[in-house]
């Protein structure tokens, strides 16, 4: 591809992210969906075209949004879907050769733990934002008590506890939900690039992915923080929920290691997406699988074992 046919793609790209993340500003449920694939196009085109491509489509995606909103929308857009394409494309686009000529890419373990270091950075910014977890707590709490009061469907005497206990969660769950979007969307662009052959890179093999030990014992440290209580338990707890993202992760690794011992691999594995998309709950199940993964090495044994 020449230079100005790599230009104006990365434009277009970026041009495509803006006009998604802006549906937002229709304040419809339908436009919701398009928000969340405003990755999409970012990891499209880095994907195919590389890093570069990412940021020139990062950039424009940004200047769109400077001039149709204001820094602030620029800068929330960057932060939250820019800088973690442009970085999370840098390193899965990473390889050696080995001694035979194949490559070696870049792991699919330690790309969920860049997701996971970006998630946590994300929740250490609001923290510094409004001065520490106390802050950010009671910010929290003003808001949700401020939507329910408008909903008015909550009695007045529970308002401030229901607000409490959203607001005690909520950091987290929105970490772990931009994770989830992150991996949803660049996996729509490895697959979308694959069906016409333009990927970069092959898709990261799920049954081969292994988490760094560090993610595991920020976890433990994160469960002990709850038992202290205060402003150290919010943080905790908070933690604790974005990284049940690459743990549920591991615990997949584990099913579809385990599933290729199966003589019809593909159904049993349709099967259990299906119930965990329709239930929820199977993903906490399969998070705590990934949190015995890291400990117990299940899916090494399912390996040697179909060997």
């Amino acid at each position: 591809m020449d230079r100005f046919k790599f230009v104006t793609t990365a434009v277009g790209c970026g041009g495509l992210a803006a006009c998604l993340y802006l549906a937002a500003t229709f304040g419809t449920p339908g436009a919701l969906l398009l928000v969340y694939m405003t990755q999409l196009p970012l990891f499209v085109a880095g994907l195919w075209l590389g890093v570069g491509a990412a940021t020139i489509a990062g950039l424009t995606g940004a200047t769109m949004l400077l001039a149709t909103s204001d820094f602030v929308g620029a800068a929330v857009f960057a932060g939250l879907n820019v800088v973690p394409v442009v970085l999370l494309v840098r390193q899965a686009l990473l390889a050696r050769r080995r001694p035979d000529g194949t490559l070696d890419w870049y792991p699919p373990g330690l790309l969920t733990a860049w997701l996971a270091a970006l998630a946590l950075a994300g929740l250490a910014a609001a923290l510094l934002v409004f001065g520490g977890a106390g802050g950010l707590e009671a910010a929290l709490r003003g808001t949700i008590g401020a939507m329910l009061d408008r909903i008015g469907r909550v009695p007045s005497a529970d308002r401030a506890h229901v607000a409490a206990a959203i607001a005690m969660i909520t950091p987290g769950v929105i970490a772990a939900s931009w994770m989830a979007t992150t991996i949803a969307d660049a996996t729509l662009a490895q697959g979308l690039l694959s069906r016409f052959g333009a990927n970069w890179r092959p898709a990261p093999d799920l049954a081969g992915l292994s988490l760094p030990l560090w993610l595991p014992i920020a976890l433990g440290l994160a469960a002990a923080a709850t038992l202290v209580g205060g402003p150290v338990r919010f943080v905790g707890i908070n933690v604790m929920l974005a990284l049940a993202v690459p743990f549920c992760l591991a615990g997949l690794a584990v099913l579809h290691a385990a599933a290729r011992r199966l003589a019809q691999p593909a159904i049993a594995l349709i099967c259990f997406y299906t119930l965990a998309a329709l239930f929820g709950w199977p993903f906490l199940l399969v998070a705590v699988l990934g949190l015995l993964e890291s400990w117990l090495g299940l899916r090494r044994r399912l390996a040697r074992k179909t060997n």
